[in-house]
């Protein structure tokens, strides 16, 4: 099945996981793959709603794992149907958590998936507590790596700042590649 990239999506029925997906790491993975499982289950179309560039670029000036054309590859290998990409800039980083539900309301979720630490809206304000009063919501646990520690992009930067190329591949699940990376560009993302 074809994947479908919007800015904005109506839908009657979905299963969304919700996520920067930076690197779309074997973390990230384990909740795309519970969401797309889920949607097969519910018989609705499966949507990632992330945001270009991920948050923690934005405000903090993190160097970005994929580009949003790497990581569109990237959940459609995974099977999913749908992706809203979201601008993330000024304007978005100021819009409220009510709105944040708004615009999820239009995609109708019979269920969301997100990590444990999922935060939304304006000084990050929402939290899976608020998100569950309007939806029934999933936290995917963390995946650990074989050290027992939990996979997270900003590990991953600063193993790849670090030169441990090989073990940030492996909590990758791919191997990154900065020269793959920077043949991308993201023109085709709208403004939500």
């Amino acid at each position: 099945m074809e994947a479908h990239v919007y800015s904005s999506l109506e839908l009657p029925g979905s299963v969304v996981a919700i996520g920067a997906f930076d690197g779309v790491h074997r973390g990230h993975q384990a909740v795309i793959r519970q969401s797309v499982q889920r949607s097969r289950k519910l018989k609705v179309p499966s949507v990632v709603y992330t945001f270009d560039p991920p948050p923690r670029v934005f405000f903090q000036g993190a160097k970005m794992l994929t580009t949003v054309d790497e990581k569109l590859w990237k959940l459609k290998k995974l099977g999913v149907q749908h992706t809203v990409v979201t601008q993330f800039d000024e304007v978005y980083a100021k819009k409220s958590a009510s709105e944040f539900i708004h615009s999820l309301e239009k995609l109708n979720p019979v269920e969301i998936m997100v990590g444990g630490d999922f935060r939304f809206g304006k000084d990050r304000i929402g939290d899976i507590s608020l998100l569950e009063k309007y939806f029934k919501v999933s936290v995917t646990k963390p995946v650990l790596c074989s050290q027992g520690s939990i996979i997270s992009s900003t590990r991953i930067r600063q193993l790849i700042s670090e030169g441990e190329v090989n073990l940030s591949n492996a909590l990758l699940g791919w191997d990154f590649s900065p020269a793959f990376n920077a043949d991308f560009t993201n023109n085709h993302i709208l403004q939500e």
